[in-house]
C-alpha cells in the first residue's frame, strides 16, 4: 500500500515537472519571438544611428559618426522632455485603464444581462473605426470643454483606442473565474479587502498585466490622436520621431526609433511569462 502511494506521488511530481517544462519552453518561445520580431529588425536602425555616409550598394556605413546620439543627449533637443511626457501620458492611461477595465471586464465576463452584446460592440468600436474618423467628430467637444492643446485631453483621447484592450483582457479572465472562492473566504471571516487581496487579485493579476501592457503600448505609440488633440503643444516622442523621419535625417530618426522601441522591448520581456503558460492571462479570450 505504501509502495503504491509512493508511486502515485512520484507520478504527480513527474506530471508537475512536465507541466513546468512546458511552461518554460513556451516562455522561451515567446522570448525568442520577441528577439527575432523586435530586436533583430532594430540592427539596421542602430547602424543608421551611427552612420555619417551610407550609400547603396554598401552593406555597412562607409563613414561612422556619433552626431545623432550627441544630439539626442543634448538637453536643448527636447528629446528627454518628450520622453517624459510620453511616459506620463502612457502611465496615466494605463492606470485609468486598470481602474475602469477591471470592474467593466468583471461585468462582461461574469454576468449576463440585457444589452450585453450592444455594450460589447460599443467597447470594441474604437478598435474597428479608424482613430482619425473618431477624433474628427469629437475634437470640437474637446475644444469647447478646454481639453484641447493640453496633456489632460491627450490622456482622455488615448483611452479611446487603448481601453477596449484592457476590458477585453479582464473579461476573458473573469469568464473563467469561479466566485465560490470569494464566498468561501467570506464565510471564513475575511473582509472585502482581504478577500480581494488574497483571493481575487492573484487570480486576475495575469490578466491585469496583459491588459496593462497593451494599454501602455497603444498609448505610447499614438501619433495622430496626439497631434489632433495636442495641437502641436503636447510634444511626445512619436511626434518628434515622425518629424525627423520626414526631415530626411536618417541618423537622428534611427536614434529616436531605438529610444522609442526600448520601453516596449523591456515591457514585453518582463511580462512574457503572463502571455502564456500556467499563469497566462490570454487563456480566456475565447470564453467571454
Amino acid at each position: 500500500m505504501s509502495q503504491s502511494a509512493g508511486l502515485s506521488k512520484t507520478g504527480v511530481i513527474k506530471k508537475q515537472s512536465h507541466k513546468q517544462r512546458q511552461s518554460n519552453v513556451m516562455r522561451n518561445i515567446v522570448l525568442l519571438g520577441i528577439i527575432v520580431g523586435v530586436i533583430l529588425p532594430m540592427i539596421p536602425q542602430l547602424l543608421w544611428s551611427f552612420s555619417f555616409r551610407w550609400y547603396f550598394p554598401s552593406l555597412l556605413p562607409t563613414e561612422l559618426s556619433s552626431r545623432a546620439w550627441v544630439y539626442v543627449a543634448n538637453p536643448n533637443s527636447k528629446i528627454l522632455e518628450s520622453f517624459i511626457v510620453s511616459l506620463i501620458i502612457a502611465l496615466s492611461v494605463t492606470a485609468i485603464g486598470i481602474v475602469v477595465g477591471v470592474p467593466a471586464g468583471k461585468a462582461l465576463g461574469m454576468y449576463k444581462f440585457r444589452g450585453k452584446e450592444l455594450i460589447e460592440l460599443i467597447i470594441l468600436a474604437p478598435t474597428i473605426v479608424p482613430g482619425l474618423a473618431v477624433i474628427m467628430g469629437i475634437q470640437i467637444l474637446f475644444i469647447r470643454f478646454g481639453l484641447s492643446d493640453n496633456i489632460v485631453g491627450v490622456i482622455i483621447v488615448h483611452l479611446l483606442p487603448s481601453l477596449p484592450y484592457m476590458i477585453i483582457s479582464m473579461a476573458g479572465v473573469f469568464a473563467n473565474y469561479d466566485p465560490q472562492f470569494e464566498e468561501q473566504a467570506r464565510s471564513l471571516g475575511a473582509n472585502a479587502i482581504k478577500t480581494f487581496y488574497y483571493i481575487t487579485l492573484p487570480v486576475i493579476f495575469p490578466g491585469i498585466v496583459v491588459g496593462a501592457m497593451f494599454t501602455f503600448l497603444i498609448s505610447w505609440s499614438q501619433y495622430i490622436l496626439t497631434i489632433m488633440v495636442g495641437g502641436g503643444r503636447v510634444i511626445t516622442l512619436p511626434v518628434l520621431l515622425f518629424s525627423f523621419a520626414g526631415s530626411g535625417d536618417n541618423a537622428i530618426a534611427s536614434a529616436l526609433s531605438i529610444i522609442f522601441v526600448l520601453p516596449a522591448i523591456v515591457i514585453l520581456i518582463v511580462t512574457s511569462k503572463y502571455l502564456s503558460g500556467k499563469s497566462g492571462g490570454m487563456g480566456g479570450f475565447g470564453s467571454i
